[in-house]
């Protein structure tokens, strides 16, 4: 492809991105210079403003994120930017508009070429590093709550991991639907679980099942696991006689060595036992890209969802949990302390 069209006596257009070239430490990431291409048919390039730290990401550093491509590669799960150029039969009214976009992988760069098809519009107002704490994680927490655990006003949740950026998105979403929400975090996190609406449980405490169980008898209506491992025999228990168990991970393994897939395969096997129980209950695993081979009801349906919580920041009704703010080129201490496990929200990079 041609590099973007400039005027004469102007520089190429050149990107900075960060790329993860194996199995390394935070340190062992590496910054690339590259030109930067003239987008395709039908795609744009977004000159980000904020990409973000998460989950996924952490675990790619590992070589445990399922289904992830062949080092070396640029991570970064979702951008927010503004289109700085668009290709043949893209609308030219999107250039200088500022959108959201998931990518799975590509978004710590400066400069990212993306399908037009994929963008999500960014309220006016919005700040930048606000929408990237709600992209994939808003997403995630609404399409958990509402389309898959579908609990209702009145209902009560457990949220392992609340002071994270999906759980503490999760709450607050859950908060405002009206429902009761017991969250479990560290106790130095408690202040501000306890903050976002939740009920705060010690998931350090030994007895931290039980004492879940004494704050719901009856049981919850849905408990959200990104734990896995045995822990997940917990969650189970914990729900009331119709409830929904929504595991979305195994972070109890991201130290272990070695590839996630039996782990995963024996997490599917639990669930896929729990679900065809005959007991009332319902035990699913949430993927995000479930659905993309139809690809234009899976866009739609992630474009209604984002822009749901979108409308919901916007309002206020959703506090943006950011962590801290780095710039793109310390994503190696970007990286570390997302995964200090001493943060509230979401570390987001900042195009330097």
């Amino acid at each position: 492809m041609t590099p973007l069209p400039e005027k004469e006596d102007e520089a190429v257009t050149l990107a900075t991105e960060i790329v993860l070239p194996g199995i390394v430490e935070p340190d062992g990431l590496q910054v690339r210079t590259r030109e930067v291409p003239a987008p395709g048919p039908g795609q744009v390039v977004l000159h980000a403003e904020a990409t973000g730290v998460s989950f996924a990401e952490q675990q790619m550093r590992r070589g445990k994120y399922y289904g992830q491509p062949p080092f070396p590669f640029v991570p970064g799960y979702d951008v927010v930017g503004t289109v700085a150029a668009v290709g043949p039969g893209v609308n030219s009214a999107l250039v200088g508009g500022r959108y959201a976009v998931v990518t799975k992988v590509g978004a710590w760069a400066s400069h990212v070429t993306v399908d037009a098809a994929d963008l999500v519009a960014v309220p006016a107002g919005v700040d930048p590093a606000a929408a990237e704490t709600v992209v994939v994680n808003g997403v995630t927490a609404w399409q958990m709550l509402f389309r898959v655990a579908e609990v209702r006003t009145g209902g009560t949740i457990v949220v392992l991991g609340a002071n994270g950026g999906v759980g503490s998105t999760l709450v607050q979403l859950a908060r405002h639907a009206g429902i009761r929400v017991i969250g479990t975090a560290s106790s130095r996190h408690h202040p501000a679980v306890e903050k976002l609406g939740a009920i705060p449980v010690d998931y350090r405490d030994p007895d931290m099942a039980r004492r879940i169980a004494d704050l719901v008898p009856d049981g919850a209506d849905a408990v959200f696991d990104h734990v896995g491992g045995e822990g997940l025999k917990q969650s189970w228990h914990l729900l009331n006689k119709h409830g929904t168990l929504v595991s979305y991970g195994i972070a109890s393994i991201k130290d272990e060595p070695g590839s996630a897939q039996l782990a995963y395969m024996k997490l599917f096997s639990q669930l896929f036992v729990w679900n065809n129980s005959p007991n009332g209950r319902s035990a699913k695993f949430y993927n995000f890209w479930a659905g993309q081979r139809k690809l234009t009801t899976f866009r739609e349906r992630l474009s209604t969802d984002l822009t749901s919580v979108f409308s919901l920041l916007a309002d206020g009704v959703i506090t943006p949990q950011i962590a801290a703010t780095l710039p793109l080129s310390q994503a190696p201490e970007a990286m570390k302390l997302a995964e200090s496990g001493t943060v509230t929200g979401k570390v987001i990079l900042l195009r330097d």
